[in-house]
């Protein structure tokens, strides 16, 4: 099969899809690889790595996607992507089509077969933990006096108390934000609704300042912290929260919050998706970072993580064709999104209010 990867081109995303090492796999079994040039630069990879994988370097997007049947991304399709696309392509990314009508209606009026990558990770996303720890950093620094936080430092001294964070849901994402806080001195409260997570988190973390609670005693944590991390992935069909715009005013003037989960208007009902470029915002006085790519501010690190993650399935899908490597794999069918101008994955449905035929339907016809 002949496999794309192009350069992502979404602000401030330097990762890359699939390293070299990953790469001489596919083509040591005869696949042809098609790299855009300085597609892997950011990431430590340079044109000549891909070219010893046995890659082809082209200029252009529009030339990787023109002579590719499956492209390989990190980032959703973009919109000066969607003229590149054909009805015989297979489009394997972190499409998060749920909440993009534009991108979901290419996908089904062009007949393109899609896979949405977040949802095909048996063991979580390799980018969750990245998420997780560089998102807590970046609330250290927004707690800092010069970025109008509370001025707390993140440790202890002099008999001032250290940094008061809690984080929001102790999974992979917050076990992440976990290892930045408590390693730098902050005292932590972590918040789950599972009894074991919580008892077993404290149990992970008892030499440091850190106790766990339960997500419904949330209010009682509000009025002292210094900073607030979301880590819970909300139901994109709920339009309840967890802090609502009427509980900003329980916190700190200073206070910031850091919703690394980045569903708009989801568990932090005043989330909206930001970027590298523009990452901060105010309401209500309450400082936001909700920057919706965190990972990409570590490509080099997080390219490798996804690369070897979705080796195994690029190389399935290649091997086989991408409803044999389906009914093979069922990881991957959960990803399946679209095909054949058939709309396959259930959220993107009942968010968009449209027909849908399960996967696991589709797959018997």
């Amino acid at each position: 099969m002949d496999i794309g990867i192009p350069k992502e081109i979404k602000t401030q995303e330097g990762r890359v899809a699939l390293m070299p090492i990953h790469v001489s796999t596919l083509t040591s079994k005869g696949h042809r690889v098609v790299v855009e040039q300085s597609a892997g630069l950011a990431s430590g990879a340079t044109d000549q790595a891909y070219k010893d994988a046995g890659a082809e370097i082209v200029v252009f997007a529009k030339t990787v996607f023109a002579n590719a049947e499956m492209i390989t991304k990190v980032k959703e399709i973009m919109p000066e992507e969607f003229g590149f696309l054909r009805s015989d392509h297979i489009i394997y990314t972190n499409l998060h089509t749920a909440l993009n009508l534009e991108l979901t209606n290419v996908l089904i009026d062009k007949k393109i077969a899609s896979v949405s990558a977040e949802e095909t990770h048996e063991d979580g996303s390799p980018n969750c933990p990245l998420a997780g720890e560089i998102g807590a950093f970046e609330g250290v620094r927004m707690c800092m006096a010069p970025h109008n936080g509370t001025g707390r430092h993140f440790m202890e001294h002099f008999g001032a108390p250290a940094l008061k964070a809690v984080v929001i849901g102790l999974g992979a994402v917050g076990q992440g934000c976990l290892r930045t806080l408590l390693r730098l001195g902050c005292s932590v409260t972590g918040l789950d609704i599972v009894s074991h997570t919580q008892k077993l988190t404290a149990l992970t973390w008892a030499s440091f300042d850190y106790k766990s609670d339960d997500v419904a005693n949330l209010s009682a944590y509000l009025p002292d912290a210094d900073l607030i991390v979301n880590c819970v992935m909300w139901p994109k069909h709920r339009d309840d929260h967890l802090i609502s715009r009427g509980m900003l005013g329980e916190l700190k003037p200073t206070a910031a919050i850091v919703d690394i989960s980045c569903d708009t208007a989801g568990a932090v009902e005043t989330c909206r998706a930001t970027t590298w470029d523009d990452p901060i915002y105010e309401v209500d006085g309450i400082s936001h970072f909700c920057v919706d790519n965190i990972p990409g501010a570590v490509p080099a690190t997080a390219s490798a993580g996804y690369s070897r993650a979705i080796l195994p399935f690029v190389s399935l899908v290649a091997d086989n064709g991408l409803i044999a490597a389906c009914k093979a794999e069922p990881w991957l069918a959960k990803g399946l999104t679209s095909h054949n101008g058939t709309l396959i994955l259930p959220e993107t449905a009942r968010l968009q209010d449209r027909a849908f035929t399960p996967a696991e339907i589709y797959l018997d016809q």
